[in-house]
């Protein structure tokens, strides 16, 4: 679709500005982003209130990952031929299907499992076709400058990544019916959100071949020796880090904030997410700068993973610390700004990192396996969880921080090697 062809669709509603078209959008990606990530302080409830095991909890959480992949994959390519408004509806609306099924949780963990998977699908629906619907839409605009639907998706599913958990750790805590009250606010801003995507500008023109012919999309990049050694290897840290910090924390320390645990879930949730977006302008700076083009010592990775590291190591020495108190779970909110951190700086330079190696036609099937190899990371919570019986938290987050060491020593070494060879 040309430029062009972008411009005459916004002018569809000539009575609205572009300013509120790109918005409509950008509120369906903010609606699904909260249902997303609205589930972590739930977690905690359901593991103090219904006697969920801390592992079957995280891998209830999980499980959004096994629905997001897919959704990612498929819903993408599909937008490019039946058009971004019918995909991204669908979304929201799977997203409230979602939360209606999660509000049945306390009756049993299948409902559960079934609605992490279908926010799942929402999410991965929302992400990919919804990302490039507001970019479109902001294209069509060229007073708002480059760059400029990148920000605006950024911020729209920030909003929604960090307002959710919070939202829901205040309800869950202090609301009535404990169970079902948190999942109403996503609700009905997804409806909101749903009413106002009819009114909103399509970028692109329906193809009348067949929906699924010829536009599945195809998986690259697996034989790039400098994406398969350094950018997969990396990969699971992105979201690993973010969901040891948003979910494996806030469960060790809730003991030392019994009256607040459910808020401080939410709270510590927020901070992981709204930390991982700060940095990122700081994180492609470097990424622009001499220094951060070398490619044979790319100093996103090693910063990124440093981060990381670091962050579980502070998680390490908190979780020894039991007779602290209340200063622990301080502490542990201290170490999600870092962990949070490391995220958002892992995965500017795995994003930055595709679009220098993918030619073009691969550009989406190389986002796609990053985006798929990312989301590996949701099993952390449950594998520590699950392994409790084996060693102590202190001992199983060292030997995390041990295997980031040791993927930032492969990964540098795979970036030497690699670089010599450009």
């Amino acid at each position: 679709m040309s430029l062009t062809d972008v411009k005459n669709a916004a002018l569809e509603t000539p009575s609205r500005s572009r300013k509120e078209t790109w918005a409509r959008a950008a509120l369906a990606l903010t609606a699904v982003g909260w249902g997303a990530n609205q589930f972590a302080p739930m977690v905690l409830l359901y593991r103090e209130k219904l006697g969920v095991s801390a592992s079957a909890g995280e891998a209830i959480f999980g499980l959004y990952a096994a629905g997001l992949v897919p959704g990612l994959l498929v819903a993408g390519p599909l937008s490019d031929r039946v058009g971004r408004r019918p995909v991204v509806a669908f979304a929201v609306l799977l997203s409230m299907l979602s939360g209606t099924v999660l509000m049945l949780g306390s009756h049993g963990l299948a409902w559960l499992s079934v609605g992490r998977v279908l926010m799942g699908i929402a999410s991965g629906a929302a992400f990919s076709a919804g990302s490039a619907w507001v970019k479109e839409l902001s294209a069509a605009n060229p007073v708002a400058g480059a760059g400029a639907g990148a920000r605006r998706t950024s911020i729209a599913m920030t909003v929604g990544f960090g307002l959710g958990p919070l939202i829901a750790g205040v309800l869950v805590q202090w609301g009535p019916a404990a169970y079902e009250t948190p999942y109403i606010p996503q609700l009905i801003l997804a409806a909101v959100a749903l009413a106002l995507l009819s009114r909103t500008p399509e970028t692109v023109q329906r193809k009348r071949s067949g929906v699924l012919g010829g536009g599945l999309l195809r998986l690259r990049g697996f034989s790039d020796r400098r994406f398969v050694g350094v950018l997969l290897p990396m990969a699971p840290w992105v979201f690993g880090a973010a969901t040891i910090a948003m979910v494996y924390l806030p469960g060790l320390a809730a003991g030392h904030v019994k009256s607040v645990s459910l808020i401080y879930a939410g709270a510590v949730a927020m901070v992981t997410a709204m930390s991982g977006v700060v940095i990122q302008p700081v994180a492609r700076r470097i990424a622009a700068s001499p220094a951060g083009q070398n490619r044979a010592r790319p100093r996103l990775l090693t910063v990124g993973l440093a981060l990381v590291t670091g962050g579980t190591l502070a998680d390490a020495g908190v979780a020894a610390l039991n007779g602290i108190g209340a200063w622990q779970a301080v502490l542990t909110l201290a170490a999600a700004v870092i962990m949070g951190f490391g995220y958002g700086v892992l995965l500017v330079f795995g994003l930055a990192e595709v679009q220098r190696l993918a030619p073009p036609e691969d550009l989406a099937g190389m986002t796609a396996v990053f985006q798929a190899f990312t989301y590996v990371g949701f099993a952390a919570p449950y594998l520590l969880s699950a392994l409790k019986s084996v060693a102590s938290p202190a001992t199983l987050l060292l030997a995390v921080a041990a295997l980031g060491v040791l993927t930032l020593v492969v990964t540098l070494r795979n970036a030497r090697a690699t670089a010599a060879q450009e």
